[in-house]
């Protein structure tokens, strides 16, 4: 399972993210500011707030996080089939 393992807020709405397995970069959010419950994100001190969460989530507040997973194939460009092989075979025999 990957686990993200530093994160912190950049300027313009991006993050930078620090996985398990290596990876690491910076992943865009500018996109979701001001829809629905990202409005919060155009105050940069509350978007600067970023931190891991206790089941490795990427959080600003409890109404406000990310899954892992998705920020993981924002960074990398991978599908989620290539992120959990399982569902391509899953899809195969549906």
């Amino acid at each position: 399972m990957l686990k993200p393992i530093e994160v912190r807020a950049l300027p313009n709405h991006r993050l930078y993210i620090k996985y398990s397995d290596g990876a690491e970069g910076e992943v865009n959010l500018s996109d979701l500011v001001g829809q629905g419950v990202f409005e919060a994100w155009r105050d940069h001190d509350f978007f600067n707030n970023v931190r891991i969460g206790p089941g490795r989530q990427i959080r600003w507040s409890d109404e406000i996080e990310l899954c892992p997973d998705m920020v993981y194939m924002r960074l990398t460009g991978k599908t989620p089939e290539e992120l959990f092989p399982q569902l391509k075979r899953e899809l195969a025999y549906a």
